[in-house]
């Protein structure tokens, strides 16, 4: 059985990604995905003003509802999952999972928002490809 990475940012780039893997006909049907979501590091200054248990249950309630979308695309197919919540620097944290996870590639909805704009913002996805050592696919969603 392999292990992919599922990158979700709850947006519908992320629920094409995670269709691609439902499908069962790019990886197959023998899989385990992990489901991340990545919420980046609160300042210093935030974390001083309020409590640990609150800025944890904050992420949490972020994340989970990010990752339920994807979860249930996948659940519905059919396809073992988990879900992790992550706190840092998206492409980061999301390489370092792949990493720990052994995963055989990771899966990301693409934004395709262009060079220029992406150049101006950046991108997780550019950033992910750049650093990870296992393939990177980046799905793109249907046009509305």
């Amino acid at each position: 059985m392999k292990t992919l990475v599922l990158a979700t940012d709850g947006s519908n780039y992320s629920d094409a990604a995670a269709r691609c893997i439902a499908d069962k006909t790019l990886f197959g049907s023998d899989v385990t995905v992990h489901v991340v979501h990545c919420m980046p590091d609160l300042s210093g200054d935030i974390k001083s003003l309020v409590g640990k248990a609150e800025v944890d249950a904050w992420y949490a309630e972020e994340s989970t509802g990010a990752m339920a979308s994807v979860c249930a695309i996948l659940g519905a197919a059919g396809v073992p999952f988990e879900r992790h919540a992550l706190v840092g620097f998206p492409p980061e944290r999301i390489v370092h999972h792949a990493q720990g996870a052994g995963a055989a590639a990771i899966v990301m909805g693409s934004h395709g928002r262009g060079v220029f704009v992406e150049a101006l913002m950046g991108s997780v996805a550019g950033r992910v490809l750049a650093h990870a050592e296992c393939p990177v696919v980046l799905v793109k969603a249907p046009k509305a």
